[in-house]
């Protein structure tokens, strides 16, 4: 690890997305502690020069090919490496030059980067939850192998990162994730039937990205995340337990053996765990705006209706099925995520598709990353060929 004195210089895989450009501008803040080594982005090239300029990188990659020409021309003077395509983004993760990588792309296009990351030996910081989700086994092995620290940018799994520093020898009885109902708290089932794409987007606290957006308000990102802590930090099953709390102040709570429990707190802004994450093990001071305890005189907790948000429910059930389950659930909810942010099917169809999906995909239980590409790709066909 660096001395914290120098600069770390950060690869962003996905900077033009939404925790890509908020990390940017943490970075645009601390000069002193870090410096651009490499952009990424799938195919906002517009987005990704105005970065490289602004950032002057070692290298940039735009994932689709389409685009490269172009943005090639257009970085050549500034002397900006400029690559394309997939596997670009697996070699330039693992520049000598980079010492910690924020994968911040969106689904399973994570997982060969933080792969080829880890084998490098690089810091990862984890905004990529499908990773885990996919590959829980594979990467934290790999991780334990190369004596990589796994530091998650998700308010969530940073929350309970937070609380467990210093925590790491003492026994971990529960931890809760807090979920902030999304949109549709406390809406039943039959009340979903024909909400609408917009209202859906309509998130209450966080500004996040469509895809995560949809997902939170299905609960499927909750369900994403109790896979990815039951990896994070080595949990079984009931060991996770998702409470639903509307002020999204408490963003996750650890309870240990002797009963005690710590809460890590503070206003909705995915800038401070993405500042904790690159800044690790350093606490960098910032202007985000502070908690104030009487604008929030009462907090309110919820029981999470794993009927009316069946997504919640099925991330359980695939945990339960270990093997290539959760990679089989992950793809198809990619699909009808896309699906319903296009308005080809409706709300409810996207947990009803996902569960088809669960069920009728073979369940590989010690997959490789080979086999697990290849689930990916049935499990996205079938779900396409259902909408």
């Amino acid at each position: 690890m660096k001395n914290l004195e120098e600069k770390k210089k950060v690869a962003i895989l996905g900077s033009t997305g939404s925790i890509g450009t908020q990390a940017l501008e943490v970075v645009r803040a601390h000069p002193d502690k870090f410096e651009i080594e490499v952009l990424t982005a799938h195919s906002n090239d517009r987005l990704l020069l105005e970065q490289a300029i602004e950032f002057k990188p070692n290298a940039v990659v735009i994932v689709d090919d389409s685009k490269y020409k172009e943005l090639s021309n257009q970085l050549w003077d500034l002397g900006i490496k400029t690559y394309s395509g997939k596997e670009a983004l697996c070699d330039v993760v693992q520049m000598d030059e980079v010492d910690i990588v924020l994968t911040a792309t969106v689904g399973f296009s994570g997982l060969k980067p933080t792969i080829a990351a880890i084998e490098a030996k690089k810091t990862i910081a984890l905004a990529n939850k499908e990773t885990l989700v996919v590959a829980g086994s594979i990467i934290t092995d790999l991780a334990a192998k190369y004596r990589v620290p796994i530091i998650p940018v998700d308010s969530e799994h940073s929350a309970l990162f937070q609380c467990l520093v210093g925590e790491f020898d003492n026994k971990i009885e529960k931890i809760y994730l807090t979920a902030s109902g999304g949109p549709f708290r406390g809406w039943k089932k039959e009340d979903l039937n024909n909400v609408s794409r917009q209202q859906a987007l309509n998130h209450p606290n966080w500004d996040m990205g469509a895809k995560v957006t949809i997902d939170s308000a299905t609960l499927m990102n909750k369900g994403l995340e109790v896979m990815e802590a039951k990896w994070l930090f080595n949990l079984e099953i009931d060991q996770i337990d998702v409470i639903v709390h509307k002020e999204s102040i408490i963003h996750s709570i650890v309870q240990f053996e002797d009963g005690s429990m710590k809460a890590q707190m503070g206003l909705p802004d995915m800038k401070l765990p993405i500042q904790y994450a690159l800044g690790f093990p350093e606490r960098i001071h910032s202007d985000f705006p502070r908690f104030d305890f009487l604008n929030y005189p009462t907090l309110h907790f919820e029981k999470a209706d794993r009927d009316a948000f069946k997504n919640l429910d099925l991330a359980y059930q695939a945990l339960e099925m270990k093997g290539s389950a959760a990679c089989s659930l992950n793809a198809a909810n990619e699909i009808t995520n896309e699906a319903f942010l296009k308005e080809k099917i409706g709300f409810l169809q996207i947990a009803d598709i996902n569960q088809k999906i669960l069920e009728d995909m073979p369940n590989q239980l010690n997959p490789t990353v080979d086999e697990l590409i290849a689930c990916d790709q049935e499990a996205r066909s079938k779900a396409s060929s259902l909408i």
